[in-house]
């Protein structure tokens, strides 16, 4: 893998730009990461050989580059209440509508509900069409844009109906981040805390572009180990395990970075409390999560019994036995899937969780 390159073998002419590379075989692509790489999108787009393009937006149309083929603009909308079936079959209805072609190219800007919701369309339609990813928020460029999974949420929970579908490229032009609102900003550090238990290292003191690439390589690595989740892909799943329950059950009050934020806490509070690891690796959690303005604790009105119901319902909780939960928790040798976590452990936990 490639571990980062300077601008010149991008061709932004931005010294601060980095590379890395997602091993894939034929699938391969590249994660560009820095300021002005949407300019990179036609080079890109030519490479496929497309000759048209949808351009599916959250943002002002003047932040879209030119896709260098002709192409139509399709605007759309962040947030988890977009992020369903209906949001992704009126995309394929506006896809068929331009006219597009399995050899074209759908490109999407905006955060990571856009680009989850923009990559399940692009490969439902046709059977599967080509996909470039301009990632705006600093969660989708952290995280969402890269690895291929794609999914929308039903009323019973999050992200349960999805597939992995790979990019074509992705360009996380850290120029979008200045169109941030602050709490949006902070929601992207959820997932940069998390990576400091994951493998990643510790990110505190880094530049924004070092803390955006440091965790796209640590994601490229482990998706490129373990595509659709069979073993180390787990890892991605640090904190997440209670997030996605906090989210439904806040109806996305909390976003998902505060969310994967509360849920890191827990899981070093939870490992802690089955023996896996000591107080200060505890504590480190919640050092690493207040650091970057984080919240932490659980909301006040967030009911136990409900959590854990929904917890019930998370993808890596397939094969547990009954009572018992699955969590990736840190550990002697690190952090790994836990499938025998007893519920009653999980319940303790969050009853000893301090409440907004």
């Amino acid at each position: 893998m490639n571990r980062g390159t300077r601008s010149a073998a991008d061709g932004t002419g931005h010294e601060s730009a980095r590379r890395v590379r997602v091993e894939l075989g034929e699938r391969s692509y590249d994660v560009h990461i820095g300021s002005g790489v949407r300019e990179l999108l036609a080079e890109h787009v030519a490479r496929l050989g497309a000759s048209r393009a949808v351009v599916v937006s959250a943002r002002p149309a003047g932040l879209v580059p030119d896709p260098g083929v002709p192409y139509r603009l399709i605007e759309a909308a962040d947030g988890e209440a977009h992020k369903t079936l209906a949001t992704v079959g009126a995309l394929c209805r506006q896809f068929a509508d331009a006219g597009l072609g399995r050899e074209d190219v759908v490109v999407s800007c905006g955060g990571g509900t856009t680009t989850d919701t923009v990559g399940l369309a692009a490969a439902l339609y046709h059977r599967g069409v080509p996909v470039i990813h301009l990632p705006t928020s600093l969660l989708a460029q952290v995280d969402a844009s890269t690895g291929g999974k794609t999914a929308v949420n039903l009323p019973e929970g999050k992200n349960l109906v999805g597939t992995y579908w790979q990019p074509k490229a992705v360009l996380c032009d850290t120029d979008y981040l200045r169109t941030l609102p602050e709490r949006e900003r902070l929601n992207g550090y959820g997932e940069i805390a998390r990576c400091h238990f994951i493998g990643a290292g510790d990110l505190r003191g880094l530049s924004t572009v070092e803390q955006i690439t440091a965790s796209v390589r640590r994601k490229a690595q482990i998706v490129s180990a373990d595509e659709r989740d069979t073993g180390p892909r787990h890892l991605l799943n640090y904190g997440h395990t209670l997030a996605h329950a906090l989210e439904t059950e806040t109806g996305f009050g909390l976003r998902h970075g505060e969310a994967v934020a509360v849920g890191t806490v827990f899981a070093g509070r939870l490992a802690g409390a089955l023996g896996r690891i000591g107080r200060a690796r505890v504590d480190e959690h919640l050092d690493v999560v207040r650091h970057y303005g984080l919240p932490w604790r659980l909301p006040r009105g967030a009911d136990v019994d409900a959590l854990i119901g929904l917890m019930r319902l998370d993808k890596k909780a397939s094969g547990s036995a009954p009572g018992r939960l699955a969590f990736v928790l840190d550990g002697p040798s690190g952090a790994e899937l836990v499938r025998d976590v007893p519920e009653e452990a999980v319940r303790d936990c969050l009853a000893e969780m301090p409440r907004d």
